[in-house]
This record gives structure tokens, sequence and C-alpha cells, in this order.
């Protein structure tokens, strides 16, 4: 027994002993030399207090290179996971289940988009040879180090990162922005299937005259196929614990309204939470060079940052730059299409998807004149109605590398304005200011010029012209500011004022209304302490503006006097979610059940979920409640009496209900805290019980859809886990940006146990900013890197 139990603590004390070596292989150098091969000169690299690098280097070509090498040491993993969601190459690591992502992103060619961008490039401009350094510091630390653990867990075999990845994983950013692939087809269905007196509750007033409402006609099978092309696509970058772009808010503040006189810049772009978190924060210095940028993985170039000169932000424009095109098949010929009154080739190729565990998966790829055949995501069950995508990042230009090479360096108004011109897909609201007095707003994007009365909110009809592009509206067109009269401008999605019609799949005007309602009042002079309450204001007028209508009816069938009193509460209260209100979590109940008790019966459960996961059913319910004689309210296929009284009686009842039993008896306990959750998912913390090492939280979280802090939960029943918020808050005061103020909703580092993996998370929730400092910084430690063999 003795030799026993000396022989498991030796080797418990050995098994614990290598886990410390393994887990301290794996983390990151931020102190003492390292050689680098194809440096010209020693590279400083100072780390602050949150793990931040501030890099100063004698040249660019230097400077990039050494942020590839300590980019890499921070994300890695996250580089090599977007790359290949990016490429679709996902199931070759997590097996079969990540097949429909694979081929989804497959058939968006974007990996030969990302070629042909390369091809372009201009191999001796400064943005080429900065990606190229970057690139190669990335595999530098790549080939030099142990793998990531993640790398261990899953099996990956390292291989080099290429200029195609960056520009694959630009296809990515401009996917998750596209809402086409689920708004098109539920819009059509009702449509084609409701009728006309059912579009009036979606918020289709950007209409042109005239708009044309014949579409293609569609089988059964067709509509199958579109309803879980609908379900991959919402499904695509969860299932790999992807960021999708969601949203943002910016604003800038000229000197004359602010209390130091200088220009105050804003900004919070909406993201998908997830581990690592989605920037990365690094200050760049070089002679005649200095930013403090968030960069994207394997993106050299920030795409938010400030210096002492100027900075910028980012919202999504929400732009409708995909177009979903039924094709009419030549019956003698199913590899032909009718295109304006001719049958045209389809181009048919062979891809090949491996497989982890299993054998490789040929998929059929085609693509029509109009565009790529986005069918094959449906695979062997597809209907016989083609269905081709048009896609501006497939159908631009678009030189991204050099427009943001450029924006990094655009310290005036003319140089944001040229360099904005050259971001036409995905599609980017950039708000900009600088130290000298100027703020400025562009809506960059290459705007498609469609037929009159084309109504691109549905599934058009390749074989006539309805899909045909006329060409492209010129930049100037763009909807843009340069310092206004007000004094202000604001940003949140919501549909901007333009000379011509922009379809898109705006947000809800009302958080940009709240916003505006504060940067509007001449009295305030702004600074970074109320800037702050801003950002973290958690007030909307949605709900009790969708509310209204609906009290009399709720005054009428509330049951008892704790049911009378809840519904007082709601007609008292003022829209705001903080951790402690109950009539946020009883909206948010209601909200639900209204909409089921009102669509589903129309829907079903094929269409129902893929539209109230679109920006469309947001605008729909508030109109919904206020149109007693709205047909939705009708019930369908059933001998119970429709109306609205009714569907309201139904919801609140089953609210009620669904409460009782989640949260418990006593509405006190319904308190929006305990509901409304953030978990911060790593990849390999969506399997279990990965998630208790992996994953960070779970934390009370206030705000909600489309408050200013924007911490968002899909529409469904309680509790509701936040999927996406502010990606990073920051702001910036121009008369002193090196007290400029920032936050990181996890933490800077992406490797598990090292101590930035999570350090700034409970800050986040709670409200806290940090400084993003400005050389030179008091360093916690510093690695010097050195030229090397």
């Amino acid at each position: 027994m003795k030799r026993s139990l000396t022989f498991l603590a030796v080797a418990m004390a050995a098994a614990a002993g290598g886990g410390y070596w393994y887990v301290q292989g794996k983390l990151p150098q931020r102190e003492g030399e390292v050689a680098l091969a194809s440096l010209q000169a020693p590279v400083s690299v100072r780390y602050d207090e949150r793990g931040v690098p501030h890099i100063q280097a004698d040249n660019e070509t230097d400077l990039y290179r050494a942020l590839g090498y300590v980019h890499a040491q921070d994300r890695l993993f996250q580089m090599e996971i977007i790359r290949r969601l990016a490429r679709g190459e996902l199931a070759e690591v997590f097996g079969s289940k990540l097949l429909p992502t694979d081929t989804l992103f497959r058939s968006l060619r974007i990996r030969e988009q990302a070629e042909r961008l390369v091809e372009r490039q201009d191999k001796q401009a400064p943005a080429w040879i900065a990606l190229q350094a970057y690139l190669d510091g990335v595999n530098a630390w790549q080939t030099s180090h142990p793998k990531p653990m993640e790398f261990d867990v899953l099996g990956i075999t390292p291989r080099p990162f290429t200029a195609q990845d960056t520009l694959s994983i630009a296809g990515y950013m401009a996917y998750s922005f596209a809402a086409a692939f689920r708004t098109e087809p539920a819009l059509t269905f009702v449509r084609d299937h409701l009728g006309d007196d059912y579009l009036k509750i979606f918020d289709l007033a950007w209409d042109p005259q005239g708009a044309v409402h014949n579409g293609p006609p569609l089988a059964a099978a067709d509509w199958k196929s579109l309803e879980q092309l609908a379900r991959v696509s919402q499904e695509a970058l969860s299932a790999a614990g992807i960021p999708q772009y969601e949203g943002s808010n910016a604003w800038a503040v000229s000197g004359s309204r602010t209390r130091s006189g200088k220009p105050l810049l804003a900004g919070d772009p909406h993201i998908s939470f997830a581990v690592p978190a989605v920037w990365y924060e690094a200050e760049l210095s070089a002679p005649g060079f200095n930013l403090y940028g968030y960069h994207q993985a394997l993106n050299p170039f920030a795409s938010l940052g400030h210096n002492r000169d100027f900075g910028w932000s980012l919202t999504m424009f929400q732009n409708d730059d995909v177009d979903l095109i039924a094709e009419q098949v030549n019956p003698d010929n199913p590899d032909q299409v009718r295109i304006n009154g001719q049958w045209q080739p389809l181009i048919v190729t062979q891809d090949s998807i491996a497989v982890k565990g299993g054998q490789p998966v040929t998929i059929t790829l085609r693509r029509s004149p109009h565009g790529p055949i986005v069918n094959p995501v449906i695979g062997d069950n597809a209907g016989p109605t083609p269905i081709a995508l048009w896609w501006a990042f497939l159908e631009t230009e678009n030189p991204l590398l050099e427009g943001f090479y450029q924006v990094n360096r655009a310290d005036t108004l003319d140089k944001m304005r040229a360099a904005a011109a050259k971001i036409q897909a995905p599609g980017l609201n950039l708000v900009w200011a600088n130290a000298r007095g100027d703020i400025g707003w562009w809506a960059a994007a290459q705007l498609p010029v469609r037929p009159q009365g084309v109504n691109p909110s549905f599934i058009l009809d390749g074989s006539t012209p309805q899909a045909d592009k006329l060409g492209f509206y010129p930049f100037s067109a763009n909807p843009q500011q340069e310092n206004p009269p007000g004094g202000y401008i604001v940003s949140a999605n919501f549909q901007p004022p333009a000379s011509m019609p922009i379809p898109g799949y705006y947000n809800l005007a009302d958080r940009g209304q709240q916003l505006n309602r504060h940067l509007a009042d001449p009295q305030t002079k702004w600074d970074t302490q109320n800037s702050q309450a801003l950002q973290l204001d958690t007030v909307t007028a949605y709900g009790p503006r969708t509310l209204a209508p609906l009290l009399g009816v709720l005054r009428e069938i509330a049951e008892g006097d704790q049911e009378r009193e809840l519904v007082e509460q709601l007609a008292g209260w003022n829209g705001d979610y903080p951790l402690d209100s109950v009539s946020a979590t009883l909206f948010n109940q209601f909200l639900y059940d209204l909409a089921y008790a009102a669509l589903h019966d129309e829907l079903g459960d094929a269409w129902f979920q893929p539209l109230i996961s679109t920006r469309a059913i947001d605008a729909a319910l508030p109109r919904l409640a206020a149109d007693a004689e709205s047909p939705w309210w009708r019930l369908r296929g059933s001998s119970e009496q429709g109306g609205r009284r009714e569907a309201v009686k139904r919801a609140w009842q089953a609210s009620l209900a669904h409460l009782r039993q989640t949260l418990g008896k006593d509405p006190a306990n319904w308190q929006w805290g305990k509901a409304h959750t953030l978990t911060h998912k790593h990849p390999l913390g969506l399997q279990k019980p990965l998630d208790l090492v992996f994953n960070v939280g779970t934390f009370a979280a206030p705000g909600s859809h489309e408050v200013p802090n924007n911490l968002s939960a899909k529409i469904g029943p309680a509790p509701w886990p936040v999927t996406y918020g502010p990606s990073t808050r920051r702001l910036i005061d121009f008369a002193d940006p090196g007290q400029a103020l920032t936050i990181n909703p996890v933490g800077q580092s992406g490797v598990l146990f090292d101590r930035h993996y999570a350090d700034q998370a409970r800050d986040y929730i709670e409200g806290r900013y940090h400084k993003a400092q400005l050389g030179p910084v008091a360093a916690q430690s510093t690695l010097r890197l050195v030229p090397g063999k």
C-alpha cells in the first residue's frame, strides 16, 4: 500500500509538473530578446498593464513584421479558425457537423475572389509590402513556437498564412453584414403565400414608386430549400463560435460643442461576443507614423484607430449589397438558364471538402451570369430552381487593402474622403475627427444602380431585367457629411438621408434617435465623462411605443390584482433596461409571445423562426401592434375567434405562464439581470465540458436590443443569452488624445491561462473604462526583437 501511494503521489506530481510545463510553453513571451529574421533593425515592444503592445520600429516594414509576430502569439488560433471559416475549411478540424457551413462559404466563392484580389494588387505598393511583412511576422512566430493548445485538441497541422487568407477574411466580414439570406426568402414567402396586405407591417417605406411585385414561380421544394438556406446562413457563424458583425454606434462632436473646445470621437461597433474578442489593440510607431489601432485577425491595418492628430470609428452601413435571383432553367438543358431572352450556360465545377474522421465530400458548384448558385448549401434535397447570388463583394474592384492603409494615415478631410472611396464592400460608415477641428462621416460602399421599380427585398426573377445592374453610383452620391452646421454627427445603423433610394436592412431609428436627442441639446458640453454615460445608456422608446396601442387591451384582459399591477408597471415603464427591472423582462417575454400569437399560424415552424431573426421584424411589430385590422391577427386553420384582442390575451397568458415557470411565481424575482446574461464563448467552449475551461462568464447583463448599450439577445422566450453588443467602447477627446478611453469585452490575449485572457471581462460588463495609452508608456514588460538569420 505504501509503495502504491508513493507511486500515485509521484505520478500526480509528474502530471502536475508536466501540465505546468505544457501550459507555460503555450504562453506569450512579453519580455527578453528574440531574433526575428528579415528585421532591418531592432524593434522595441513595450507591454502595458492590459497586455497591449506598444511597438517602436525604425521603419514601417519592421513595424508590421513585429506586429504580425506579437499578434500571432496572442491570437494564432483566432487567425486559424477565421481563415478556415472564410475559406470553407472548418469540417477538416471540427467534423461533418460543419459541412453545411463549409458548403455555404465554398458556394459564396470567397476563395476565388481572394485570389482575384491578390492578382490585382500592385506588388510595389506600400500596402502590399506592409501586408507581406506582417504575414512574415505571423509565420515566423508559428514556425518557431509550440502549437496553441487548441491546435493540439483539434489536431490542426500548422501551415503558412497568406495574403489570400487575409482577403478571404474580408469576405467573411462582408458576408456577416449580409442580411439578404434570411430576409429576402422570408419576405418573398409572405408576399407570394399570404399577399400584399401582409407586407404592410414591414418597413419597406424606401420602395420606389411603381415597385415590381411579380416574382418568379417557385415550387414547394424551392421554398423548403430557401427555408434551409435561411437557417444555415443564420447558424453558419454561431456554429463555429465566430463573431458576426451586427450594428454599431459612433458619433463625432465638434469643438464648439465640447467642454475642451476640441472635437470628441466616440465609437462602439456591435459584434457577436466570443473568446478571444474580435479586436487586437496595438500602438504602432515608426518615423512619420503613429497609430493606436484595433486590428482584426490577419489584418495589419487597423479597422478603428486614433493618434494625437485624428481618429475614426466604424458602423455598418446596412445597405443591401446582396440580391438573391431565381433562375429559369432550360427544360432541355439543366445547365442553361434564361437571361434577357437567351439561354446562357452555367459554369459548373467540382470542389472537395476535407472532413475530419471521414472521406472528403465532393460538391458541385455552379455559376450563372448573375453570380454563384447557392443551392449546394442544401445538398441533394435542393429545389429545382437555381438561386443565384449577386454580391457586391464579388462584383466590385474593392481595393480594401489600399483603402484601409490610407485610412490609417488620413489626418485631413481630403485624405479620409479619398480613402473611404476605396472601400466598396462591405458597406461601412466612417465617422472621423481630427485635432484641427474637423469632423466628418462617409457612407463607404459602391452602390449598384438597379432598374427602376425593382425591389431587392424580394427574390428577383433572373429571366427578366429585374436582376440587371445598370452600373454603380459615383462615390460623391453616397450619404456623407463634413463639418455639419449642427456641430455633431451620429451614426447608428438607421437609414441615412440620401439623394436616391438606398435599399438596405437598416436597424430601428430608436437607438439613433436616443443618441440624437442627447447630442442635439445645445446646453450640453461634451466630454469623456458624460459621453461614457451616453454609451452606457440603457433606455429606448421601442418598448413604450410598441406597448402604447395595446395597454387598453391589457387592462381589459388582466385578471386579479397581481396582473393588473404588472400592466400598470408596464404602462409607467420608460423603456429602461437596468439589472433590477421587472418590466423589461415582462415586455421582452410578451414581445415574443405576441409575435408568436400573430405570426406563427401563418408562417409555421419553417418560416416563423427565420423571420423573427431578421431586422425586418423590429420595425414590423410596433406597426402590427398599432393596426387592429391587420390580417396577421386572424387565426388561420382554427375555429377559435381571431383578432388583436384575442391574440394579445393569448400572448399575455403565455408570457405569465412562462415567466412563472422559468423565474418563479413571485414577479419580484423576474429581474432583468437574472434573465438576460452574457457568456463569452470560445469555439471549443461550444462543446461541454470544455465550456467550463475556455468560456468566460456568465454575467448579469444590463441593456438590450437597440438601446445605446446594445447588449442584444434574440427575440425568444426567457432566459435570453446575449449574443452581441459593443465590441469595444472608445472615447477620444482631441484636447488630450493620450487620455483616450477604451475597454475590451474579455481580454487582449486569446491564450488560455494567460493573465490577459479575461482580465477586462468584469470591468466591461460593469461599464468601466481603461486608458488607451499613447507612448511613451510605463511598460510592465519589454520584448526586444532583433535581426536574426
